[in-house]
């Protein structure tokens, strides 16, 4: 399995970026999709996150409204929007994969939920 991250980059503060993760090795229409990031000397974070069909999203409250996840089954490909980026969204960002048999923040949210990571994408927001 291979989930590859791309699209990173340095944007000043209120830009935009999209991401994309395209998987590869896998049912990628039965797989949950996850975004998370990690700033240095942090954790690993929620981003976002897209059941299988796309029609449930969860967001973390950091990101609302500001950022939108997607995918696309047919290009095996999850996508990330972020609008109205922030200095503290600079981050290291990262895809992940799972296979889910339930729903919530809950169940999508904890890392140790996803089976398949991106290397990651660094994305530098400045001021």
């Amino acid at each position: 399995v291979q989930l590859q991250a791309s699209g990173g980059g340095l944007v000043q503060a209120g830009g935009s970026l999209r991401l994309s993760c395209a998987a590869s090795g896998l049912t990628f229409s039965r797989y949950g999709m996850g975004w998370f990031r990690q700033a240095p000397g942090k954790e690993r974070d929620f981003v976002a996150a897209i059941s299988w069909s796309g029609g449930s999203t969860y967001y973390a409250d950091s990101v609302k409204g500001r950022f939108t996840i997607s995918r696309d089954n047919a290009k095996n490909t999850v996508y990330l929007q972020m609008n109205s980026l922030k200095p503290e969204d600079t981050a290291v960002y990262y895809c992940a994969a799972g296979l889910f048999y339930c729903s919530g923040y809950g169940c999508y949210g904890p890392p140790s939920n996803y089976a398949y990571w991106g290397q990651g994408t660094l994305v530098t927001v400045s001021s």
